[in-house]
């Protein structure tokens, strides 16, 4: 294979990668299979090291295989799987045919930077925090980038085509019901979003040499490739084509080096050079170890910077129109523990598992799995929870047990799902309508899926709900279906640990029936 194809080789692949990523997350119709999200989300670095640390099994160790590689030839994960450094490879490549003479030059090292950036997140982890990996995961940053931004445009696309053809009597499509979009959910992607734009737009993958830990992790595992890319001197007549395509900035012209921690094996330089100048040879080559400078890691001095930046909130909740209740609730709820989706195990396993890439907040129907606020404390901020505001839990879907790449949900069975209790359902007698105001209602009862709510004899021939916490579950659907306002009735309280709820018998009726006995009528 000539040098050059190897480009055309690494465009093909990493836009098989990043299509089918980016389908899974604006997936709104859930036509995709499970197993087709697990095949391109297998060698995502971060979800893949933190599944594999909770679940310790051989089967998922898809970061292994980004070292290998990596080793053998550098960061070809960044040109090639991480969603995120295509990207920006696709928005430096709109900036070109619009600019059509965009160049790239040679740029600092940023090593300080860098390196902060990486042992930050490290840090953290240690004392038990993913925080500042969720925030800086490059494909979390991309999974919320399509969820709250690209998601939501999608579906309104969808549905005004929809309304068109339904004005025309033709019904091919339906309209799909817009999930709710919280204020503060969209600043984050979108000021996440205009970053990588503006350093896309300035010096191609900038972002990946100077935020990126993952990046510069695969960077200091490239300084060790088997192969790597390196100018031959004899041949470089110094014409500055290969600079001048370097994505990177890792090209200086004028020692001829390339930094190869920093090159995220575009091979761009391969397709321009005209006088065979640029090689991809293997590492223990003498030209390379020639040219090979020596670090001096004692100079190096970290440095922590973190700009964080969360405001505004606002939400928005519905209720059943069935029932309204006519006067205010004034006994206040108030949560102990939020409640994690199914699969979870528990909030301490979630919490250090999920990298907030919000692949399970897409794929849920019922749009009941929302990113929280500050219910997991600040350091868990974004990680996902069910918020009974919104929906509740489809009792016959595990579709976010089966989606989730880093192990902070687990697959599990249809039938042991229905019993798996994420939370016990609290009654607050004071907030009921039956109770405040001599009405009837009992949605929360009819929509309980176990039974665990009844309805008992109260006053006046009324009847009042009754939770049985044994045979509850923690769906949500009394929460939801709830109308009283602004404080629910009957609310979901989170389990610390998931617990296995009862299951309720149905008493069969039994009634002899004579069938000979001719029918009354």
């Amino acid at each position: 294979m000539k040098l050059a194809s190897l480009k055309k080789l690494r465009v093909v692949i990493s836009l098989i990668f990043f299509i089918s990523i980016t389908a899974l997350f604006l997936d709104y119709g859930n036509i995709l299979s499970p197993k087709f999200t697990n095949y391109f989300v297998y060698l995502q670095f971060i979800p893949s090291i933190l599944k594999f640390i909770g679940i310790k099994n051989i089967s998922f160790i898809g970061f292994i295989f980004v070292v290998i590689i990596t080793i053998t030839f550098g960061r070809v994960y960044c040109s090639t799987i991480c969603p995120l450094g295509i990207l920006q490879d696709v928005l430096s490549y709109l900036a070109r045919k619009i600019k059509k003479k965009k160049y790239y030059s040679n740029l600092k090292p940023y090593k300080i930077l860098r390196y902060s950036f990486l042992v930050l997140p490290l840090v953290f982890l240690f004392f038990g925090s993913i925080f500042f990996i969720n925030l800086l995961d490059p494909y979390s940053n991309f999974g919320r980038i399509n969820t709250w931004l690209f998601k939501p445009v999608l579906i309104w696309f969808h549905n005004y085509a929809a309304s068109i053809l339904i004005q025309n009597k033709i019904y091919l499509i339906s309209p799909v019901e817009l999930f709710f979009v919280k204020t503060y959910l969209i600043l984050f992607p979108l000021a996440f979003f205009s970053l990588i734009a503006f350093m896309s737009l300035r010096q191609g993958r900038i972002y990946c040499n100077t935020v990126c830990p993952v990046g510069t992790l695969l960077g200091l595992i490239s300084k060790f490739s088997i192969f790597k890319i390196q100018i031959e001197k004899s041949n470089c007549i110094s014409c500055k084509l290969c600079e001048r395509v370097c994505k990177s900035g890792c090209i200086d012209r004028k020692n001829k080096l390339i930094d190869f921690d920093r090159c995220v094996n575009c091979y761009n330089c391969l397709t321009v050079c005209p006088t065979d100048g640029i090689k991809y040879k293997f590492r223990f080559d003498h030209h390379l170890n020639s040219e090979i400078k020596e670090v001096d890691y004692k100079k190096r001095k970290f440095i922590a910077s973190i700009i964080f930046f969360i405001s505004g909130l606002s939400t928005l909740t519905r209720a059943q129109k069935k029932i309204v209740s006519k006067l205010p609730s004034k006994i206040s709820i108030f949560k102990k523990f939020p409640v994690s989706p199914p699969g979870s195990l528990s909030l301490k396993h979630f919490t250090e598992k999920c990298t907030a890439c919000h692949l399970c907040v897409s794929s849920c129907p019922s749009q009941v799995i929302q990113p929280s606020f500050l219910e997991y404390g600040f350091l868990g901020m974004l990680q996902p929870r069910m918020d009974y505001n919104v929906s509740f839990c489809n009792y016959d879907c595990v579709i976010c047990t089966e989606v989730c790449p880093s192990g902070a949900i687990l697959p599990i069975q249809l039938s042991k799902k229905k019993l798996t209790q994420l939370g016990k359902a609290k009654f607050v007698k004071d907030n009921c309508i039956v109770y405040t105001e001599k009405t009837d209602c009992g949605a929360c009862s009819e929509h309980c899926p176990t039974k665990a709510v009844n309805m008992i004899p109260y006053v006046n021939n009324l009847v009042i709900p009754e939770v049985s916490e044994e045979y509850c579950i923690g769906c949500g659907a009394c929460e939801y279906s709830c109308p009283v306002k602004p404080y629910k009735a009957i609310y979901v309280e989170g389990n610390y640990v998931h617990l296995t709820a009862k299951k309720k018998e149905v008493k069969k009726i039994d009634e002899k029936v004579d069938y000979k006995q001719d029918f009354p009528f």
